[in-house]
């Protein structure tokens, strides 16, 4: 895949969380990120994008989201990375594991927590987004099973701030 391919970064913030008396990293879904997270998946599906890569956090609750996503979706991703340095990460964490990303992936999707996620998408897209997704985003947040999609071009490697733009946000319903 050449370089100049254009990759797309989608974006995923787990679904809804329990709060049973257990560690945060064994957080459990809720019933109400049972049903996010496949809306998530079919928005996903509905859309054409079928990643080929996956990036998840360690936690309970990043997978169980990623695994009912999944199954709304078209074909299987190639390959799922079950990733621990997503888990409580910073944007420029993220930033550093998503340069580690094979060159022959054009489309990845991470499967994270907030903040991470939302200040990953906001710095790398820096202003740039199509019509007013940026501005939806800045102002309400990245709820839970949230999704992002940002697009760049270069290597994997390239992977800096400012460096994509944000040409979708859906926010599944949160009730």
């Amino acid at each position: 895949m050449s370089v100049d391919t254009p990759h797309r970064i989608i974006v995923l913030r787990h679904a809804k969380a329990d709060w049973p008396p257990v560690s945060d990293h064994e957080r459990p879904l809720a019933d109400r990120g049972r049903h996010q997270a496949p809306a998530a998946g079919a928005w996903l599906a509905d859309s054409g994008i079928n990643p080929d890569y996956v990036l998840c956090s360690t936690s309970v609750r990043t997978r169980e989201t990623w695994k009912l996503a999944v199954h709304e979706l078209p074909k299987r991703t190639r390959r799922t990375v079950f990733e621990e340095r997503i888990y409580e990460a910073s944007a420029g964490e993220i930033i550093e594991v998503l340069k580690e990303t094979p060159e022959d992936v054009a489309d990845l999707i991470l499967v994270g927590h907030n903040p991470g996620v939302q200040n990953l998408t906001e710095v790398l897209a820096g202003d740039v987004s199509i019509g007013d997704e940026l501005t939806r985003l800045r102002q309400g947040g990245f709820p839970t099973a949230g999704l992002a999609v940002l697009s760049f071009e270069g290597s994997w490697k390239s992977v800096e701030p400012g460096v994509a733009r944000l040409v979708s946000f859906y926010v599944p319903p949160q009730d």
